[in-house]
């Protein structure tokens, strides 16, 4: 990464629904941090942050020997003494459940009585977004079910933040599998794991979706975390409930309303049952049981 002191310039592309392959290994080459959001149409939209010495010639001429034809952009220039600290990693602190997420920005920890988890999340989608706080809301439900939780699977985990909150929750009972299709996520994970005294409780490593070999090693799983989008989740519902014990829950999330019946018919149709569903504005996250 380059010079992380002074300003930045912040370029954000139009919002789509799945960014080319081509242009978002690009844009992860290019640019010192590239992060992702989601509106609330479940649209995909990337910012890429570049220091002051940022030149929009550059950048398109470097997609141009590439042939590649960039989105529509904005870009605004930001005034900083520290800019990933200031506009990357930063972020109020987020109640949900059990639990209070607060960033390594903060000087001091939150008074809280809740489970307070301490997070790097510079390059990893998952802070503040609904579908997280829904997920974390969802697993205090399932703590208070007092479910199996020895084996945890946290699909496209992200900045880790869900397997650090079962890690937390369920500390010397539990082993969490935590996988990402993104080399940064699993760094960042292992990080917030170290940061936080968890890395014993969870593996971090990267994985094309139920692909690895570690996710099916560590199966069955009494719990699978999901809170990615709603394609994905409907194409690896066979492999989710390959990986489910008997009994199990999952938790899937990442998608909007208007999605929500794609997302539960395709698991339903494999024998899940819908248990709970969790409503954030337009997010949707449910419970759903494989029942013995």
């Amino acid at each position: 990464m380059e010079n992380k002191s002074g300003a930045c310039w912040v370029v954000s592309f139009a919002p789509c629904a799945e960014m080319p392959g081509e242009i978002s290994a690009f844009l992860e080459e290019y640019f010192d941090v590239v992060a992702v959001d989601y509106t609330d149409d479940g649209l995909e939209q990337y910012k890429g942050y570049k220091n002051a010495a940022f030149d929009e010639a550059d950048l398109l001429a470097e997609a141009g020997r590439r042939s590649l034809s960039l989105p529509p952009y904005d870009k605004e220039f930001l005034q900083s003494d520290n800019w990933l600290k200031d506009y990357v990693i930063k972020f109020n602190p987020v109640e949900a459940g059990d639990f209070l997420i607060y960033g390594i920005h903060e000087k001091e920890a939150p008074k809280t009585d809740k489970l307070a988890l301490r997070v790097y999340a510079a390059t990893a989608f998952g802070s503040e977004h609904q579908t997280t706080k829904s997920c974390l809301e969802a697993i205090s439900f399932l703590n208070r079910l007092a479910v199996p939780c020895a084996r945890i699977l946290d699909m496209g985990t992200g900045s880790g933040i869900l397997a650090l909150a079962c890690a937390k929750l369920w500390k010397n009972k539990t082993h969490i599998t935590a996988v990402d299709i993104d080399e940064e996520a699993v760094w960042v994970t292992r990080r917030n794991a170290e940061d936080n005294g968890l890395q014993d409780f969870i593996t971090a490593a990267i994985s094309n979706g139920y692909a690895s070999s570690l996710v099916g090693e560590n199966a069955p799983y009494d719990v699978i975390i999901s809170n990615i989008l709603a394609r994905p989740l409907i194409e690896m519902a066979p492999d989710l409930y390959q990986c489910l014990a008997p009994g199990g829950y999952c938790i899937l999330s990442g998608f909007v309303e208007d999605q929500e019946d794609w997302v539960v018919r395709a698991h339903a149709e494999l024998g899940l049952s819908q248990v709970k569903t969790y409503k954030i504005d337009n997010w949707r996250a449910v419970i759903m049981e494989k029942r013995k």
